[in-house]
């Protein structure tokens, strides 16, 4: 599956690292990928590197090798991808209609709930 806003192996890395708690390093990817498919460790390194010089994810040189964690979460990533085609469809107020209008009900539900939490209760007195 790819993730829009990256490349074909860069959205593969990125949902290793996301699925994972804390720093990696490009061994550990590799050897999980390496499992699935062949590839090089270079190509995962480089991938790595330009997803770093991206911004897609900070690092820290830990020893001989880099730890590296994404900087958005999955969920901030998604938001940001929701935000950018809110904007960029035509008018937003049609977008979001068109949008709501394709979401199931338990899609709906959570929507719903989630502007609940975000909307501040009004002041009873």
């Amino acid at each position: 599956m790819r993730v829009r806003g990256f490349g074909e192996l860069e959205a593969v890395v990125m949902d290793r690292i996301w699925d994972r708690e804390g720093a990696t390093t490009v061994r550990e990817v590799f050897d999980e990928l390496s499992e699935h498919r062949e590839m090089a460790y270079t190509t995962v390194m480089s991938t790595m590197d330009n997803l770093h010089r991206k911004g897609w994810l900070d690092r820290e040189k830990t020893g001989k090798a880099f730890r590296y964690w994404p900087t958005l979460t999955r969920e901030e990533h998604s938001a940001r991808l929701m935000r950018n085609a809110f904007h960029g469809g035509g008018r937003s107020d049609v977008v979001l209609a068109h949008f709501v209008e394709q979401m199931s009900a338990e899609e709906s539900a959570s929507l719903r709930a989630a502007l609940q939490r975000l909307t501040p209760a009004e002041d009873a007195g």
